[in-house]
């Protein structure tokens, strides 16, 4: 009997093993579901089956750099006590290495299977949530930074220098660390203000202006107080706008100019990448 792909997805929806395992049980029983879902079971493939749909709010933030490329991946799993455990952590470690190695920007079959395969070892739900990956320039380098022993934040930034020079001076390699440790604590929205979407722009001009109004100001002074509030905001939200994390009062834009000059070129914050486990990904 021959096994279509619909076969497989069929029982891979059943019982929650990886597609070469649902592939090759059928193959083995010769198509029949029943046996075929029996033989998964007997191989302890099918545990992942009873514990889908359990809530994976806890997790890990896995990073891995190399040469041009970085990459950050979350792994959720049901309990903080599996995060901290060991092969959990090295699933997620050979996670972010194959993302990076095979320049992934979403889990394929082969990192699903990876996970199946844990998540009967492990005896919990297991899934990974999301990955993304950047790349940098000759001109540029990468700082990271993850949060604790139970790394469940994590960030990535990529900095530019007009003299690659630059990277060798300790002030601009400290500010690079920084920067990332910054992501981690602040988590902007944005790198700067001309990054921020046109839609979410005008929406917040809208609920200012009729904060404004609402508060009886005069109509030749509400454009003043809406620009204003955007200002504020955008503070609070761009990442070059914010106040640097180990000098509130001035933002990180501002202390970025002040290292490239005593670097003597200048020196940019360019991207970034920060996750925090269970937090919204909208």
């Amino acid at each position: 009997m021959a096994i279509t792909a619909a076969d497989v997805k069929k029982l891979r929806e059943k019982t929650g093993a990886g597609l070469m395992d649902c592939k090759k049980a059928l193959e083995e029983a010769g198509g029949d579901f029943q046996k075929a879902e029996r033989i998964l079971k007997e191989l302890g493939k099918a545990a992942a089956a009873k514990r889908s749909g359990r809530a994976t709010n806890e997790g890990r933030i896995f990073i891995s750099v190399d040469g041009g490329s970085a990459a950050i991946v979350e792994l959720a799993c049901e309990t903080d006590f599996v995060a901290r455990n060991e092969t959990f952590v090295e699933l997620g470690e050979s996670i972010v290495t194959q993302v990076l190695e095979r320049s992934l920007d979403a889990p394929d079959e082969a990192l699903q299977q990876s996970v199946a395969d844990a998540i009967s070892t492990i005896k919990e739900n297991l899934s990974v949530r999301r990955v993304a990956r950047m790349s940098k320039g000759a001109d540029e380098i990468f700082a990271n930074y993850t949060h604790g022993e139970a790394g469940r934040m994590g960030g990535i930034v990529r900095l530019k220098a007009g003299d690659v020079g630059a990277f060798d001076n300790q002030t601009v390699r400290d500010f690079a660390f920084d920067c990332a440790l910054h992501v981690v604590a602040f988590r902007p929205l944005y790198l700067s203000t001309d990054d921020v979407d046109p839609a979410y722009r005008k929406e917040q001009e809208e609920i200012f202006l009729t904060q404004a109004k609402n508060l009886g100001k005069p109509e030749k002074v509400l454009q003043g107080i809406v620009q204003g509030k955007l200002r504020k905001h955008f503070a609070e939200i761009c990442f070059l706008e914010q106040g640097f994390v180990k000098d509130e009062k001035t933002s990180v834009g501002a202390v970025a100019k002040s290292v490239g000059k005593e670097a003597g070129t200048s020196v940019d914050i360019t991207g970034y990448l920060v996750y925090a486990v269970g937090e919204s990904q909208d």
